[in-house]
């Protein structure tokens, strides 16, 4: 005889065990439900964790977002003019920076930025495409007569573009590989930097094997010639407009160690990469040999060729192989000490001691009457020589052989500001501000 329990319902015994069985699996049923409706743990961790993980990452990203945008305002910063106890006004110059892209690819006859925007440099403001053959139109089928210099990396013609445009139109030497990577960096670097202090790239052609460059045509072509009178029937460059284009080269270079991101180094800046225009105001060129570099003083160290750089090595170059900023500064001062006495940087035609510019200025820079002595005998004396003090303790500092000692340009720039300001606004031999020193040999 089977056994109930209590609570079974009444009736017939048989009855009575089929009712209760089914409420029993009915009970069991409710209670897996219940037990279902409630979420175990570890489904709750499962859920928890990756949101968690979101929002760290989430957060992480804002952060670093945040941490750029305060940077960015920090070298943003607006010039103010500080005034000195010495009453001259200085200008303290940071303004904001003008961002790139690495190195172009090409496809083609075009040339793209970076692989992420495939941007073609064509969509760069005031940079065309030119076909081979409008160029050769342009050059009168690139004829000796428009030839208007010629160097290590190609021969330059001057010519009319369709639209009535004069430029001068580089032909471009294709050495190899070297020669192909020069070409490109050329067009990439100038293609996005644009400074009044910088010869401005017209557009380019890269059709089939043919590699060409379109600058803006500068009629008083390179400082060198004028500085060493190549053409002796050219007028000697007088005091002030040496200033100018000494503040107008320092200026150049601020711009590419200081307002560009990354820091570029031109590597190559000389006389006769220095270009003139029809008011003899100076712009940079060549920039084959430029390299970009990361850090904003000093600039990413770079090696390997310097082009036809020849006899302008800065001594880091020649002991390590390594370049900075700090090597264009260098060969900034060696520019000025070519302005200043006329000379060019190697010279085997004068006596042992003298031959070489900048071990044969160095020590003479920061006495006031061997100054007077290293003058260009062409200026005749017509010079401030306050003006000519302060601009020889510039070349001295920019020549230091240590490039830690060396001076930023934005510091130079600062320091020649005051004296092209105080320059009256035309220059004649007979000014009484101008103090004639007897030059001396």
């Amino acid at each position: 005889m089977d056994f109930l329990p209590e609570d079974a319902p009444s009736g017939p015994p048989s009855l009575t065990a089929r009712r209760y069985a089914h409420h029993h699996h009915i009970s069991d049923t409710q209670a897996q439900e219940d037990n279902h409706g409630v979420p175990s743990r570890d489904s709750i961790l499962m859920i928890i964790v990756p949101i968690i993980s979101i929002l760290l990452v989430f957060a992480l990203c804002l952060l670093i977002i945040l941490l750029r945008r305060l940077k960015s305002r920090k070298t943003n910063v607006t010039g103010k003019i500080i005034n000195n106890s010495d009453g001259l006004c200085r200008f303290n110059v940071h303004n904001s920076r003008t961002t790139f892209n690495s190195s172009p690819d090409m496809k083609s006859r075009c040339f793209y930025g970076g692989n992420s925007s495939r941007l073609p440099l064509t969509k760069f403001k005031g940079v065309q495409v030119f076909t081979y053959r409008e160029l050769e139109l342009a050059t009168g089928g690139f004829s000796e007569a428009n030839v208007i210099g010629k160097g290590g990396r190609g021969v330059v013609y001057r010519g009319t573009l369709s639209d009535g445009t004069v430029a001068a139109i580089k032909l471009v030497h294709r050495e190899g590989r070297q020669g192909e990577r020069e070409f490109r960096i050329e067009v990439d670097l100038l293609s996005r930097l644009h400074s009044p202090y910088l010869v401005q790239l017209l557009g380019y052609c890269a059709d089939q094997q043919h590699r060409l460059l379109i600058f803006e045509y500068m009629p008083n072509g390179g400082l060198h010639h004028h500085i060493h009178r190549i053409n002796k029937q050219d007028q000697p460059l007088d005091w002030a407009t040496r200033l100018r284009i000494a503040l107008e080269c320092a200026r150049a270079l601020e711009f590419l160690h200081e307002r560009a991101i990354p820091t570029v180094i031109h590597r190559n800046f000389r006389s006769s990469n220095i270009l003139l225009d029809h008011n003899f105001r100076a712009k940079v060129s060549d920039f084959g040999s430029a390299r970009i570099g990361s850090d904003r003083t000093n600039g990413q160290i770079t090696t390997g060729e310097l082009g036809t750089t020849g006899f302008f090595f800065p001594p880091e170059y020649a002991s390590t192989g390594k370049l900075t900023a700090k090597s264009d500064v260098f060969n900034y001062g060696m520019v000025l000490l070519e302005l200043l006495t006329g000379r060019i940087p190697v010279d085997t035609n004068r006596p042992p001691g003298e031959q070489f510019l900048v071990t044969w200025a160095l020590p003479r820079l920061t006495n006031r009457e061997k100054v007077v002595q290293m003058v260009d005998p062409t200026l005749k004396g017509q010079y401030s020589k306050k003006e000519l003090i302060q601009v020889a303790a510039i070349a001295a500092v920019c020549v230091q052989p240590e490039a830690d000692y060396r001076p930023l340009m934005t510091d130079v720039v600062q320091s020649l500001i005051p004296l092209v300001k105080s320059l009256p606004p035309t220059y004649t031999s007979t000014s009484s501000r101008f103090q004639t020193v007897s030059p001396r040999s």
